[in-house]
């Protein structure tokens, strides 16, 4: 049954393609073959994205955007090697935690809970929920912030509680089905950082150089860069969240019960992965582009201070010009409406699956309370973090302090679960995968030390 479902999926758009339509329109007769050919193969891509290619992009989130100008502007190319270095580890991971949704027919939590108790579980989503709000409330800010990039005049204060409710309405009261559609959309919005780059004319011998050969200076700034890179690129909130989607899914797609979700096969988990390695390598290579540029620009004219993405933007815009400036504007926005949501969802699953309540996008306000109370808290503490004064740098750290104490053991426990015959059969990690997920771990601890040691003069 589940394998017909899978078959379906991939082949309806094929098959649709063939016929010559797609949502009731011909495609001109007048293409030639080979490019009717071609559009049929992106549209089939096309079709196969889904939550990893939305997972990817909301990694990249205004303080993912802030985190990697800082990069660009402070040390140049230095850290763009980081770019490459954390795609594998990055998309190893999230597809560990996609492969254990396919298998279980529950999300992470859910499994968590079922092999490994409720007390470490319980303290993980404590953390994760802070860390997520923290991150919340900052990209919040950067989205006004943004606006204002755009519309100066504009209020702050009515921009961001804008911003907070219009989210809200659009999480709780969109159909799912119209809801995964518009974040798959959205993604695309990752785009305007790679145009701002290529306009800012960066030097293309240079960036391959620095692009593959590592250079550390071993500094603490540089380090606790690093560190804050390693946090907001491999966070713990993205495998909450990749894990319920892929659950979203097969609910969209009949398989309402665990029993009709468990288990896949070979269709499903190729797709599964296309999906997933496609959304990771769009992450990265749009983190490789704004450290690209702002190191072009920025780090080239001395412009080191960075501390947000519309401090960023504002400053490339003498040197890159308004197109530069105007990409980089509309990006954070973009961004924020793709994250935000991801953000607060990834909470909600989390802290739902925990207490074994109903969850999901998939149900009414009134089937899942307590799933939608959990967005709703998460989104107005965040808004409240706007109007208290907290310097959003120190929202992030604080989110980065959080999320690199849970992180390692949020790992731990998804490597266990992924390499149990007993709980994935034949689907459980190969050697390779495990063994490239423990270094990850150990960089991920690593990394929760760095952060906690930075709030230490």
């Amino acid at each position: 049954m589940k394998k017909n479902i899978v078959e379906k999926t991939i082949e309806a758009p094929a098959q649709a393609l063939q016929l010559g339509v797609e949502g009731g329109q011909k495609i001109s007769s007048s293409i030639p073959l080979n490019g009717k050919k071609q559009l049929q193969k992106a549209r089939n891509y096309w079709y196969m994205l889904g939550p990893g290619l939305t997972t990817g992009a909301s990694d990249d989130d205004p303080s993912g955007i802030a985190t990697y100008s800082q990069a660009g502007a402070q040390y140049g190319f230095s850290l763009l090697w980081l770019a490459a270095f954390t795609f594998p580890l990055m998309a190893i991971v999230q597809e560990m935690c996609a492969r254990i949704g396919l298998v279980t027919g529950r999300g992470l939590a859910h499994n968590i809970r079922l092999h490994f108790g409720k007390k470490v579980l319980y303290l993980s989503t404590i953390f994760l929920f802070a860390a997520n709000t923290f991150n919340i409330g900052a990209d919040i800010g950067a989205m006004a912030s943004g606006v204002q990039l755009l519309r100066p005049k504009l209020n702050y204060s009515v921009l961001v509680i804008g911003f907070t409710v219009f989210i809200l309405l659009l999480q709780i009261f969109s159909p799912y089905v119209k809801y995964a559609r518009y974040l798959k959309w959205l993604a695309l919005v990752l785009l305007a950082y790679i145009l701002s780059a290529l306009l800012a004319h960066p030097d293309w011998h240079t960036i391959a150089h620095y692009a593959v050969i590592p250079h550390i200076t071993f500094s603490k700034n540089q380090l606790l860069l690093i560190t804050a890179i390693l946090g907001t690129t491999i966070t713990p909130y993205l495998f909450f969240w990749q894990t319920s989607q892929e659950i979203e899914e097969e609910i969209a797609a009949g398989q309402t019960t665990i029993s009709a979700r468990k288990g896949t096969d070979t269709v499903q988990v190729k797709k599964m992965r296309i999906d997933v390695w496609s959304g990771m390598f769009l992450s990265n290579v749009v983190m490789f582009f704004i450290i690209a540029a702002c190191a072009s620009v920025l780090f080239k004219h001395g412009i080191t201070d960075i501390n947000s993405a519309a401090q960023a933007a504002a400053a490339l815009r003498p040197f890159a010009g308004n197109a530069t400036y105007w990409l980089f504007a509309v990006g954070i926005i973009g961004m924020g409406l793709l994250a935000i949501p991801v953000l607060a969802g990834a909470s909600a699953y989390a802290i739902s699956e925990s207490m074994g309540k109903r969850q999901g996008l998939n149900n009414k306000l009134k089937q899942g309370y307590l799933f939608y109370g959990v967005i709703i808290i998460s989104m107005f503490l965040g808004l409240s973090l706007n109007f208290i004064g907290l310097n959003p740098i120190k929202a992030l750290i604080y989110s980065a302090v959080l999320n690199g104490m849970v992180a390692p053991i949020i790992l731990t426990l998804i490597l266990l679960i992924a390499r149990n015959k007993k709980i994935m059969g034949n689907w459980r990690n190969g050697k390779v995968s495990a063994s490239l997920g423990w270094v990850l771990t150990l960089l991920m601890a690593i990394s929760g030390i760095a952060a906690i040691y930075s709030l230490f003069p």
